[in-house]
């Protein structure tokens, strides 16, 4: 089996996901080719030598649909006879990409590959695409679904987080991310966007609220209350598969909850002799990476059990690992993950996360897979750990290994 090498990783910053956020001007499309151009360039490679674009998307409707990984490839500087295949796994989908990826390298079908991701909050509603999960009422009762903002609120309640502890990890995130900032953590990775005549539209994450405090937070309505316990009762739903708790504790809002917002990523991978040709070092290579299936009610616990079969499959503990990319879909997602594995926070989101920097669901899980690399070679360590949970009950992870 050959060796999948991480040669570079770019992302765009993440806009605010509303009509006044900088880059509500920008189609995915556009956004996508931005970041393959920005390979190509920044590698200095030919536009023919990828084997295909693998580009993660989650409202796969209107101008993000159609297979935009194609769609991508034709904007950009690509050669035509590069591919794009658009992949589903919900906020996964990015790391699904690069993992797609790695293990077409690994098998030996093709030597390098571009992959990411994109959504465009701003511009393609999430949920516009009347997925069946939440519309198809068969499946619905079937398999006991409610509003993620729950699945949420019933993680907290079911593993004992207050209100307080989401709060304060929500203010953690916003501070260690207004730091990364300050200390220019991101400077590596980051492409600013800009418009058709070279203009930039964006250059930082403008999502982030520095100086956020655990009582300002403490001032925020709960978001899920209401939709829990009035018609159609989703809390008593999420009691008929957890009969044992008495009540749901609404315990997450707009402030300890992942933000809304525009972005992509593209990471470049490739085999050894890919990069000894185009005379490129490789930063990383992809170790492992493994996806599973869990509770659809909790819904966002994959995390957990996900890490448990990749480090089995790699052979490894958790005290190999050095750093951890958690995402922060929610406060209570990471909380449980530490809870797990018995984890203080100086190992996990030491960039803050996307409570502070937003959640751009197809992009998202190669975004945290560049930062974790990063972060890795900021601080001379070896080995990374990215994970995120997913909609339907699923988890995805990947291990990498600087070299």
């Amino acid at each position: 089996m050959n060796d999948a090498y991480i040669y570079d990783v770019v992302r765009s910053p993440r806009g605010k996901g509303r009509k006044d956020g900088s880059l509500h001007e920008v189609s995915a499309v556009a956004l996508s080719s931005q970041m393959l151009n920005s390979i190509l360039k920044r590698s200095d490679l030919p536009n023919d030598c990828i084997e295909d674009v693998i580009w993660g998307n989650v409202t796969q409707v209107m101008e993000q649909g159609g297979c935009i990984g194609r769609a991508s490839v034709l904007l950009s500087d690509l050669d035509q006879s590069v591919p794009g295949l658009s992949i589903n796994r919900f906020c996964a989908s990015g790391m699904e990409a690069v993992n797609l990826a790695a293990n077409q390298i690994m098998a030996g079908q093709g030597d390098a590959y571009i992959a990411g991701g994109v959504e465009m909050m701003s511009r393609v509603a999430m949920g516009s695409d009347g997925a069946a999960m939440a519309a198809d009422p068969r499946l619905a009762m079937g398999s006991g679904f409610i509003p993620q903002g729950i699945s949420a609120d019933l993680i907290a309640t079911e593993y004992g987080f207050s209100r307080e502890d989401c709060d304060n990890f929500a203010a953690q995130s916003q501070d260690r991310a207004a730091k990364a900032w300050k200390e220019q953590r991101f400077a590596k990775s980051i492409e600013a966007v800009k418009d058709i005549n070279g203009l930039t539209i964006l250059d930082h994450d403008e999502y982030m609220r520095p100086g956020t405090t655990t009582e300002d937070l403490a001032k925020l309505k709960a978001a899920f209350k209401d939709m829990g316990e009035t018609m159609p009762g989703f809390d008593k739903v999420a009691l008929l598969k957890y009969p044992h708790l008495e009540k749901i504790e609404h315990v997450h809002h707009a402030g300890n909850s992942s933000g809304i917002v525009d972005g992509a990523s593209a990471i470049l991978i490739g085999s050894k002799e890919f990069g000894v040709k185009h005379g490129l070092k490789p930063r990383a290579r992809i170790k492992a990476n493994t996806k599973i299936g869990s509770e659809p009610t909790i819904n966002l616990t994959g995390p957990v059990p996900v890490t448990e079969k990749i480090l089995s499959r790699a052979g490894m503990s958790i005290s190999d690992i050095d750093l951890f990319e958690v995402n922060e879909a929610f406060a209570a997602v990471v909380l449980r993950f530490m809870q797990a594995f018995n984890l203080d926070d100086t190992k996990i989101n030491v960039n803050g996360g996307a409570i502070a920097l937003g959640h751009p669901l197809g992009a998202t899980g190669a975004i945290i897979i560049g930062t974790l690399l990063d972060e890795l070679e900021r601080q001379d360590k070896e080995i990374g750990l990215a994970t995120l949970c997913v909609a339907a009950g699923m988890g995805s992870a990947t291990i990498i290994e600087r070299v």
